[in-house]
């Protein structure tokens, strides 16, 4: 259940951090504002729930984040168009690549 909530959090975290695209620039509006605020706290109630169930913080925050960054360049690339060279896609592999060797390397409870 603890992966779910990380989900969960990575989710919110994405969306906030995808919406802060709205709040800044000459076309700021308002309506962004109350996303990014509750994204955010929902993603760290999500991610504080995940710790309760026992995901050790180190691996949970490395998903979160790891995620975090791949999830929001490709949606940036995707929705805003903005420029994603090959040196950037190879950092994001390498990301999920360190991400998988964390969570592989981890001990877990019988």
């Amino acid at each position: 259940m603890g992966y779910v909530f990380l989900a969960l959090a990575i989710i919110g975290e994405v969306v906030a951090t995808s919406f802060l695209k709205f709040t800044s620039g000459e076309k700021s509006v308002w309506w962004a504002y109350p996303i990014v605020g509750v994204g955010y706290i929902f993603a760290f109630v999500m991610l504080s729930l995940t710790l309760q169930k026992g995901v050790p913080l180190g691996i949970a925050y490395a998903i979160w984040a790891g995620v975090g960054v791949v999830a929001v360049a490709i949606i940036s690339w995707l929705v805003f168009h903005e420029t994603l060279t090959w040196q950037q896609i190879l950092g994001m592999v390498l990301v999920a690549g360190g991400v998988v060797l964390l969570e592989a390397g981890g001990r877990h409870p019988a």
